[in-house]
């Protein structure tokens, strides 16, 4: 009986090794994919400023706007006094 409780023990330590190492490996995923997503989103306002001027600078305008409303309706960080 002791055997199988130290199998069962050597199991879950490979099953947590196994999380740990797929944790890299999605924090490895999600850069590529914010990195691949942040530069098809700088070509497409890039294209879309040769393209339509006015339009660009429009959905820029809405972007910002939403931004500063974001920024001040949810702050990061309350600083205390003192």
């Amino acid at each position: 009986m002791e055997r199988f409780l130290l199998y069962w023990d050597d199991l879950d330590d490979l099953l947590g090794t196994v999380g740990l190492f797929a944790e890299r490996i999605r924090r490895i995923v999600m850069f590529v994919l914010g990195t691949v997503l942040f530069l098809a989103a700088v070509a497409g306002a890039i294209a879309l400023a040769l393209v339509e001027p006015p339009l660009a600078m429009a959905a820029v305008t809405l972007v910002l706007v939403t931004l500063m409303y974001r920024s001040v309706t949810h702050p990061r960080f309350r600083r205390t006094p003192g």
